[in-house]
């Protein structure tokens, strides 16, 4: 690195400093106010921001200026137009206009719309998010926008949570003005640990299945896995920090604030975690975060998979999203604070949260519900698909004597201390629950159970919503009280008592644990088509359009887009699986067995020995037998879809027949690759791909 970081950092962003210096001092207040306080933009300042910003991207080196929006797909799209203007007499200039600023217009026939528009209806719209900094990415000025349909359906993921930001910003507002605190702005944070696997280029290249599905479909476990627990935090392999140093370095430009990595639990993980940032900041950070992973991996050499599993037998990835609620004037509304027994406000924010993961449950879980996250959730590194929060032992000693009604005897402050050289170490409020999908963690909740390569957008959509209808409710109470603090007393007790059931502090890994979450009534949708149906349940469409987050229709469209999508990346599996078995694996087997035989056949003319020859021959033909008959099953299910079934039951058809058949295919499949010579099989191992130099 040439220069240092606070040198760098942002240089390649139109944030604050760019702006300060080159926007009129009217129109710079007008922006930042947007920005601070989510005010409406004044349309009249946009030519001298547009300006401005053409001018700053030019002196980067900048030529074209794209609308960044994020649609249905779950990554980013973009479509760059250049600068250039025609100026008479053969010249040019370099223009850019307010009204090219705020609005594009992008053909929206191809986005996934759920059924909200038809393909021939190809008008769409982007407009400018002033509240999310603009950046140059590949010599492109990229803006961030909402994309909308030409009648005004929501085709993004960025406009509901912008609507779900509002949302619980306002009704936020109205519970801490009766705590005495006139607050413009109330805003969720967020801070998502971006976990990935670094493999090979070469190794890639020679894996279709990795290539077409993100995952390996095959794979024997490699003689060492993750058994000794050597990799967690383990020294960083020369190649892969120069990899992070140059990820470091783009992420900073663009100003992204990358702090903290290292390796994770599996061979080849590794992980990212950013500072806090505004959720919506944080939700264009992380989507800009991962397309700069995999560009700075090829430059090195690597491939980044975000695949939430890509590996059988081993950790996926995940990608926790840390949130937390904080005031205009900095102030953290989930931190307990010195005496948290005494904090009326945060106890009643921290109910409000409880409230809404125990009511809006299901929500949680589809807002994580995908092909590649039901692999993962469930297992050793990933939370259950049952939700509960866990508030660790003080805080749930705390709430245990609201419920009861005894007076709480906060525990005796216990410091960490080591040898006599070593600082004594004050113990946070909280231990952390690797097992817990949503435990608070001293200022914050970390929700664990999204998947490594998902857009953070749906879940904070559905946590904000949610934790604004809880305010909501609690606001219209309150604010009608004779004496607030007996009231406010009385319902944190009423509603601690009703959703207790949601608090675990124990291991949910433990079998014993779906037991007792089925005793406590609590929902465990272990699948994606189990889950998705429930989205559009008369509750869940009634707390989206009381907040106008969504209009049912919008909601409609997108469980029909994701039950799509489930039942296409199956397909998309299943095909792959069978094209490599019948061009690549059977092959390779019928090779094996020719050599064998050849070799048991001069062998018995010399009269040696063929038992070796003939007894793998004959296992191996045998499992190739097998194989063979479980990649017709393959087949016969991906001819037998249901033509009259609705999107439900097809996604619900690929995963009990199709996936079903997949996995029995594939157990063939991994036994053949330990059978056979490794100059026969056609894919790098587990071994090749994870335990590179």
């Amino acid at each position: 690195m040439t220069h240092s970081v606070p040198e760098i950092f942002g240089s390649m962003a139109f944030g604050d400093a760019a702006m300060k210096e080159r926007l009129p001092k009217n129109v710079y207040r007008a922006l930042q106010q947007t920005i601070r306080e989510g005010t409406p933009l004044d349309p009249a300042i946009a030519d001298a921001v547009a300006n401005a910003m053409k001018d700053w991207a030019l002196s980067k080196g900048a030529t074209h200026f794209t609308h960044w929006f994020q649609p249905m797909t779950g990554i980013t799209a973009e479509k760059h137009d250049s600068f250039l203007t025609p100026a008479g007499g053969g010249a040019a200039l370099m223009e850019f206009s307010g009204k090219e600023l705020i609005k594009g217009e992008p053909d929206a026939s191809s986005f996934p719309s759920g059924g909200l528009r038809a393909t021939f209806e190809a008008r769409g719209y982007t407009s400018w998010d002033p509240t999310s900094y603009a950046f140059i990415k590949d010599n492109t000025l990229c803006i961030p926008t909402a994309f909308c349909s030409y009648t005004g359906e929501v085709l993004d993921k960025k406009t509901p949570l912008l609507r779900s930001m509002d949302a619980i910003s306002h009704e936020a507002c109205r519970v801490l003005k009766l705590f005495g605190k006139d607050c413009k702005r109330v805003t969720t944070t967020v801070g998502p640990e971006q976990e990935y696997f670094l493999i090979n280029k070469e190794d890639y290249a020679k894996r279709r299945d990795l290539i077409l599905t993100g995952r390996t479909l095959f794979g024997a476990p490699a003689p060492k896995g993750q058994e000794l627990e050597d990799h967690y935090f383990g020294s960083i392999r020369p190649r892969v920090k120069a990899f992070m140093d140059d990820l470091n370095e783009e992420l900073w430009k663009v100003g992204v604030y990358a702090k903290t990595e290292h390796n994770e639990v599996a061979p080849a993980q590794h992980e990212m975690a950013p500072i806090f940032e505004t959720t919506n900041i944080a939700t264009d950070h992380n989507q800009l975060t991962m397309e700069l992973m995999r560009k700075v991996a090829d430059r090195h050499g690597f491939v980044c998979l975000l695949h939430e599993k890509p590996f059988e037998g081993i950790n996926g990835s995940g990608k926790h999203n840390n949130w937390s609620i904080s005031t205009d004037t900095g102030e953290n509304l989930l931190d307990p604070g010195k005496d948290p027994a005494s904090n009326r406000q945060f106890l009643l924010f921290l109910t409000a949260v409880i409230k809404a993961v125990d009511e809006y449950q299901d929500l949680l879980r589809i807002s994580v519900a995908s092909a590649g996250n039901d692999h993962r959730l469930g297992a050793n590194e990933a939370p259950p698909a049952i939700l509960s929060v866990f508030v660790g032992d003080e805080l749930g000693a705390l709430l245990d004597a609201i419920q009861s009604g005894r007076d709480y005897a906060s525990a005796d402050t216990v410091k960490m201390a080591g040898a006599s050289v070593l600082p004594p170490i004050p113990k946070d409020t909280t231990d952390r629950n690797r097992t817990s999908p949503f435990a608070f963690t001293g200022n914050k909740f970390e929700f664990r159970m999204l998947g490594s390569a998902m857009n953070i957008a749906c879940a904070n959509i559905m946590l904000n919503t949610a934790v604004a209808e809880s305010l909501r409710q609690f606001a219209d109470e309150l604010e009608g009280a004779e004496d607030f603090a007996s009231a406010s007393a009385l319902l944190i007790k009423r509603e601690i008592t009703a959703h207790h059931r949601i608090l675990f502090n124990g291991n949910g890994y433990d079998a014993s644990w779906v037991t007792e979450a089925e005793k406590r009534g609590l929902s465990n949708l272990r699948s994606t088509p189990e889950a998705l149906p429930h989205y559009t349940d008369d509750k869940n469409v009634a707390l989206f359009e009381r907040h106008g987050v969504y209009t049912r229709a919008e909601m409609n469209s997108r469980q029909e887009i994701q039950l799509e999508e489930y039942a296409k990346t199956i397909s998309i599996e299943a095909l792959t699986m069978v094209d490599m078995i019948r061009k690549d694996i059977l092959p390779a087997c019928v090779a094996y067995v020719r050599e064998l035989s050849d070799t048991a056949a001069a062998a018995q003319a010399i009269g040696v020995d063929t038992a070796t020859e003939v007894s793998l021959a004959r296992t191996v033909s045998a499992a190739s037998a097998d194989l063979l008959a479980h990649l017709t099953g393959i087949e016969n299910a991906l001819h037998c879809v249901p033509a009259d079934a609705d999107t439900a039951g097809v996604a619900a058809y690929y995963h009990d027949t199709v996936l079903a058949a997949m996995e029995v295919a594939r157990a063939d499949a991994d036994k053949l690759e330990t059978l056979l010579p490794k100059k026969l099989w056609p894919f790098p191992t587990y071994s090749d791909l994870l335990f590179y130099v």
